[in-house]
């Protein structure tokens, strides 16, 4: 007994073999159309969050002002509301009170978070360019099923998020600890100061540190980012099987192709057998090559070639046109230019109008048209 075995099965990565070609650009295309980039999150949240501190160091004083100046309004305010509900603790005016500091509060951060994000979203335009869509969003049912869950969770990638979180927490907390050591004694000095300068020391030093860690956070992401984008072109990876595949869907069968080709061929070849009875003359080699000239004045200005054909195809031009009267005139160069330069149907070149024109010429002589 012969028990048959698909090797396939044997094969690195599934069927096709080991994926060792390099991602063609359908595939790519195809990817991105399902939003998978090579994108690193890590370079929008580091840029955005120095973005952010830079500004409020400019901005930290105009913050503390506006808050200064709306919280002495505030608290002048309380007396007067107290006053009115004669003792009693008046809920819905301080609700409204609190949702102005909110508002207040919002107003003055707000450009801090707008330039945060601006930056943040131009370096997401950078690493992927500018191609919504909307697939990523679709519900697929795929997406709940446990088994691939529990696989995505024990997995490199995963693994690789864990160290990467890691390494960001153990940088930001050294950073933290190293930076307010350095700092302790003025950041004991906050009892013993006024509220404008502790506002101020304290925006100083969240600035400070904020533009620190962003600062080293920039680098954990460009080294993320060259890590994903390693990471996407070994995922974007094809076995030869697959390139083969995705070559006959785009360029279609080669074996359907070449018969398509051939009875290209097989009707180009009749067409060109039924017109050659109208020529004026066949040039030979003798032996390997024909070409069947015409001249049609009312048609082309110079001749053209009706037909060619060598070897065998040459021999049967020969025989059509001794059936049909058309004369056969040896010349070896004359005929292998022709067959070499000029497609059927095709003009003959000005740098053979004279060895053309002197064998119709011959021949127009021979049969009386001269």
């Amino acid at each position: 007994m012969i028990l048959e075995y698909n090797l396939q099965f044997f094969a690195k990565d599934g069927p096709g073999g080991e994926k060792t070609e390099q991602p063609t650009a359908k595939k790519l295309n195809d990817a991105r159309k399902e939003g998978q980039v090579a994108k690193s999150k890590e370079i929008a949240t580091a840029f955005g969050l120095l973005a952010a501190f830079i500004l409020m160091k400019v901005y930290v004083g105009t913050i503390g002002s506006g808050l200064m100046e709306y919280f002495s309004g505030v608290y002048n305010q309380i007396p007067d509301v107290v006053k009115f509900y004669d003792g009693m603790i008046p809920i819905a005016a301080i609700t409204a009170l609190l949702k102005g500091m909110a508002y207040q509060l919002a107003s003055l951060c707000l450009p801090v978070f707008l330039v945060g994000f601006i930056v943040a979203f131009v370096c997401d335009l950078v690493q992927v360019k500018w191609k919504p869509t909307s697939k990523p969003l679709q519900p697929k049912f795929s997406k709940l099923n446990p088994v691939k869950g529990f696989s995505k969770i024990i997995s490199m990638n995963s693994l690789m998020e864990l160290l990467k979180s890691a390494l960001k927490l153990g940088v930001i907390g050294y950073m933290t600890y190293s930076y307010l050591s350095g700092r302790a004694k003025e950041i004991y000095l906050l009892y013993d100061v006024g509220i404008n300068q502790a506002i101020g020391l304290i925006g100083d030093v969240v600035t400070d540190l904020g533009i620190r860690i962003a600062a080293v956070y920039m680098v954990i992401a460009f080294l993320d980012y060259a890590y994903q984008k390693w990471k996407f072109n070994e995922d974007m990876k094809m076995t030869k099987q697959e390139v083969k595949d995705e070559y006959k869907n785009q360029e279609g069968d080669p074996a359907v192709k070449g018969k398509q080709k051939q009875r290209m061929r097989e009707a180009s070849m009749r067409r060109m057998m039924q017109q050659l009875p109208e020529a004026d003359v066949v040039i030979t080699n003798p032996t390997h090559y024909a070409v069947a000239i015409k001249y049609d004045p009312d048609k082309y200005d110079a001749p053209y070639v009706l037909a060619k054909g060598e070897d065998f195809l040459a021999q049967r031009i020969k025989e059509i046109a001794k059936e049909n009267d058309i004369e056969i005139v040896e010349n070896k160069p004359l005929a292998r230019m022709l067959y070499a330069n000029v497609d059927i149907g095709g003009l003959v070149p000005p740098e053979l109008y004279q060895a053309v024109a002197e064998v119709l010429a011959f021949v127009y002589h021979l049969k009386g048209k001269v």
